[in-house]
């Protein structure tokens, strides 16, 4: 795609970069036939390539309008489009560049900047979260629909922990809302981890990825969270921890950007990409140990879906499925895994109608050969998904940790 960047747009720190991508788009419009937001709303300016064109127009020096941050808002940013290109156009980062501008340009209506300061003020708090969530269990009678579904139906608490004993050692991040939804996911890794010979030490320094702040309209405050957290795992890095550890499949995502996006920080640059290459999955560890030394044999019937941070972000779609099958889990198919449940992040909070919808969807996929229980990977689709009331969602490793002898 041939452009030509404003003399404006040409000063942006990225402008090379947003060049780049846009010109290696070549406007096919495979991405839309893969894009959630394109198939419920037909609209092109809604699909991956209308928005690039949009971005497009506004790096060129065209008008920003408030149509213009609606249709890139929409986006989920599941990056499904970046799995379908041929050209492999780069789109996420695109994206953010592009909304960084818009945002810059256009201001919000007050209901939208009090959400979105709300949420970043609260979620990457973990002590406050807690507190609102124990709140929300207490008066959940009193509270709309629309609150309620947020909440979990089940809070299973953590089983203990064991001690750090063994010499492989890996650092966990223990996340923001995970250890007031789903507590027991961590420990249950934590247990099974130890079963393969590897400890886990957690770094209570080291806070939100950064991921909130990044795509809530506050970048710089996102990348200062990943430097405070470059610095909270350094120590431990140094000492030989072999890799940082993520439960949550949003979380590794945006950790594994670090590289990319701190590229240009002298200070930062070269263990930013120290830490991204550190940075694993849940899945990409136990992949690589005897997995039979857990004496796990389980035929329980699940359903698996595979979160877009984890197939399309990780390039990991399959992983999890292969671990449970050969553990013997009974996997259902699933129609239409490659889209998105519409968790994405805020993006339930956010666009909330359209959420509502990919959620529906999503479930009516996943339960079409009636599994006991659906699993994922990733807090977020967990709680979003378990929200409907319908078959209990949570995270694989709990099924695991569950089966062990």
């Amino acid at each position: 795609m041939q452009t030509t960047l404003s003399e404006d747009a040409r000063q942006l720190p990225r402008a090379e970069e947003a060049e780049s991508i846009l010109r290696s788009c070549v406007h096919c419009g495979f991405c839309n036939a893969t894009c959630p937001t394109y198939q419920l709303l037909g609209d092109e300016l809604d699909g991956p390539r209308g928005r690039i064109y949009l971005i497009k127009q506004v790096l060129e020096g065209n008008e920003v309008t408030r149509k213009t941050q609606e249709h890139l808002d929409r986006c989920l940013s599941c990056r499904n489009c970046e799995t379908t290109c041929p050209s492999g156009v780069d789109y996420h980062n695109l994206l953010d560049i592009g909304r960084a501008v818009v945002d810059a340009a256009v201001p919000r209506p007050l209901g939208q900047r009090l959400l979105r300061e709300g949420l970043r003020g609260v979620l990457p708090n973990p002590g406050l979260f807690k507190g609102l969530v124990s709140s929300g269990q207490v008066f959940r009678a009193l509270l709309p629909n629309t609150l309620q579904v947020k909440l979990p139906r089940n809070v299973y608490p953590a089983k203990p922990r064991p001690t750090t004993r063994h010499t492989r050692q890996v650092l966990m991040l223990e996340g923001c809302v995970q250890p007031s939804l789903s507590p027991n996911t961590n420990a249950a890794a934590a247990r099974v981890l130890d079963r393969l010979g590897i400890s886990v030490t957690t770094n209570r320094e080291a806070g939100c990825c950064g991921a909130v702040d990044y795509h809530l309209d506050a970048q710089a405050a996102g990348l200062e969270r990943a430097r405070r957290n470059i610095d909270a795992w350094w120590p431990s890095i140094e000492s030989g921890a072999e890799a940082i550890v993520q439960t949550a499949s949003g979380c590794g995502a945006f950790i594994k950007e670090y590289g990319h996006l701190l590229r240009t920080d002298p200070a930062y640059a070269d263990k930013a990409k120290r830490v991204s290459a550190l940075a694993k999955d849940l899945v990409e560890v136990l992949r690589g140990e005897p997995l039979d030394k857990l004496g796990v044999h389980s035929d329980q019937r699940l359903a698996f879906h595979c979160p877009c941070t984890l197939q399309h972000a990780q390039k990991l779609g399959g992983a999890v499925e292969a671990i449970l099958t050969n553990l013997g889990f009974n996997l259902t198919s699933v129609p239409n895994s490659h889209l998105c449940c519409g968790s994405a992040g805020t993006y339930s909070l956010t666009q909330p109608e359209l959420s509502k919808q990919l959620r529906d969807n999503k479930l009516n996929a996943l339960e079409s050969e009636h599994p006991d229980v659906i699993v994922t990977a990733n807090i977020g689709c967990q709680s979003h998904l378990n929200g409907a009331g319908r078959t209990p969602v949570k995270h694989w490793i709990e099924l695991i940790e569950a089966a062990l002898p």
